[in-house]
C-alpha cells in the first residue's frame, strides 16, 4: 500500500486499503478434520450435553494446564461469573474496575449486588490496590479483579487486602487464559478465577467459559449450581440454573487445545511485528507483555497521547475503520459511563481519573491466525502515515464534516 497524500485515505474519499474487513477477535480454528471427527462421534454417542465425555475430558485438560484443582466448564463466561459470585455468597457491595467489559459489572448488578468502581493503576491498567481501602464499607463482601489484556492483577496485594478485611477475592480472567504470574499459571489465584472461551478469545469453544478453583467445597457447590442443583437422579439439593457446556463446545475446545501453542506463537509473532513496525512513533505506546512470563499475546493495544501524536485515538480509529481495519476502543467509555451505572452511581466518575483518561486513549488492533504478516504491515503503514500527516488529515476531516 503506497499513499501519496492524505486525500488517498478512504475516510476522505479514497479506496479502502482492505477489500474485506480485518476484525479484532476473529476466531482461531484448530484442525478442522479432527473437530469434525469429534462432532460425528458426539452424534454417534447421542450424548449432547449434561456432563458428557468431551466436557469431562476438557475439564481434565484445563485443570492440567492451569494447575487448578478444579475447572468447571460453563455455557459462557458471563454465566460462569454469575454462578461463581453466587457460590461465594457475595452480597451488598463488590469492588471492581470500571475498565473492563460490561459483563463483569452486569454479573453483579444482575444479582442485585452493587458494583463499586475502583480506579486502575496507570502502569498496568489493572485494579489499583492503593485505591481499594477507601471504598470498603460494612456492606463490602468481595473484590473482583480483572486480568486485563493478559496482564495479571497485583494478586499478592489484593490477597492481603481481602484477608485483612475478610473479603472474598474473585478474578475475571477472560483475557488471561494460558498466562502466568511469577511462574504460576492463572487459574488458581484468589477464591476462584473465571475464564471466557467466547469465539473472540484466542482459545474458544465456540461459546463457553469456566470457573477454576482450588477450593473443593466451592467447586462442589458450583457443580450443583450449574445443573439446577441436581445431586444425582431426581435429587435436587441446592438452588441452581442451567450453566452447562454442551459437548460440541467441549469438542471445539479440545481441538483448540491441540493447536494452542500454534495460536500463541502466531500471536507472539504478530505482536513483535507490530512492535517493530510501530516503534518510535511519537505519542504511541504499544502495550507490552512481560517476557519473563508465559503470555497469550492475545491483544495488540495502542495507548495514544493526542498531544504528542497529533491525532486522537478516535481520529485514528475512524481512519482505520474507513480502511476496513475494524480496530476497537476497548474499553470505552468504561462501565461506569454505561447504563444503568451512570444513572445509578453518578458519583463514580469523580473517583476514576485514571480510568477516565485511559478509556479515551486505548485502541486494539487485529491479530490472530486470520491476519497475515503482510496485512499487519499494511495496518502499520496506515497508522504511520496517519500520524505523520496528523495535522493535515485533521484539517481535511474537519472540512469534510463542515461540507457534509
Amino acid at each position: 500500500m503506497t499513499k501519496v497524500g492524505p486525500k488517498d485515505l478512504a475516510i476522505l474519499g479514497g479506496t479502502p486499503a482492505f477489500a474485506s474487513p480485518l476484525h479484532v477477535g476473529r476466531p482461531n480454528v484448530g484442525d478442522r478434520a479432527v473437530l469434525l471427527d469429534r462432532i460425528n462421534d458426539i452424534l454417534d454417542r447421542r450424548w449432547f450435553t449434561n456432563n458428557g465425555f468431551y466436557v469431562q475430558e476438557l475439564e481434565r485438560r484445563l485443570a492440567e494446564l492451569t494447575g487448578a484443582r478444579h475447572v468447571i466448564a460453563m455455557a459462557n463466561g458471563t454465566v460462569a461469573l454469575e454462578i461463581a459470585i453466587r457460590a461465594l455468597d457475595l452480597t451488598g457491595e463488590v469492588i471492581l474496575p470500571s475498565m473492563t467489559f460490561v459483563a463483569t459489572a452486569h454479573a453483579l448488578q444482575w444479582q442485585q449486588i452493587q458494583p463499586v468502581f475502583c480506579d486502575v493503576d496507570p502502569r498496568t491498567f489493572t485494579l489499583d490496590p492503593n485505591r481499594i481501602a477507601e471504598l470498603i464499607t460494612p456492606r463490602t463482601t468481595g473484590i473482583l479483579g480483572v486480568h486485563l489484556w493478559g496482564r495479571v492483577c497485583d494478586v499478592e496485594a489484593l490477597s492481603e487486602i481481602a484477608v485483612a478485611h475478610g473479603l472474598k477475592l474473585l478474578f475475571d480472567a477472560a483475557h488471561a487464559f494460558h498466562t502466568s504470574h511469577q511462574g504460576r499459571m492463572v487459574g488458581s489465584f484468589g477464591d476462584a478465577e473465571v475464564f471466557s472461551f467466547h469465539a473472540t478469545k484466542f482459545f474458544n469453544t465456540f461459546e463457553g467459559g469456566a470457573v477454576a478453583t482450588n477450593d473443593d467445597e466451592l467447586a462442589a457447590k458450583i457443580r450443583l449450581m450449574k445443573n439446577f442443583g441436581f445431586a444425582g437422579y431426581d435429587n435436587v439439593i441446592h438452588i441452581g440454573t442451567n450453566g452447562k457446556m454442551p459437548e460440541i463446545s467441549a469438542a471445539m475446545g479440545l481441538t483448540g487445545l491441540e493447536s494452542l501453542e500454534d495460536f500463541v506463537e502466531t500471536n507472539r509473532s504478530n505482536y513483535h511485528r507490530y512492535r517493530r513496525e510501530l516503534d518510535g512513533l511519537a505519542g504511541v505506546r504499544l502495550w507490552s507483555y512481560p517476557e519473563a512470563e508465559r503470555s497469550n499475546y492475545q491483544y495488540i493495544v495502542l495507548d495514544i497521547d493526542e498531544t504528542a501524536a497529533g491525532l486522537s485515538r478516535d481520529d485514528l480509529a475512524a481512519i482505520l475503520w474507513a480502511e476496513n481495519v475494524l480496530a476497537r476502543r476497548y474499553f470505552y467509555p468504561g462501565c461506569h459511563a454505561m447504563e444503568p451505572y451512570r444513572t445509578l452511581y453518578p458519583e463514580a466518575a469523580g473517583r476514576l481519573p485514571v480510568t477516565e483518561c485511559l478509556v479515551g486513549r486505548t485502541l486494539v488492533l487485529p491479530t490472530g491466525t486470520a491476519v497475515t504478516p503482510a496485512e499487519i504491515g499494511e495496518v502499520c503503514e496506515i497508522v504511520r502515515f496517519a500520524l505523520a500527516q496528523g495535522g493535515e488529515i485533521k484539517a481535511l476531516m474537519a472540512r469534510e464534516v463542515a461540507y457534509a
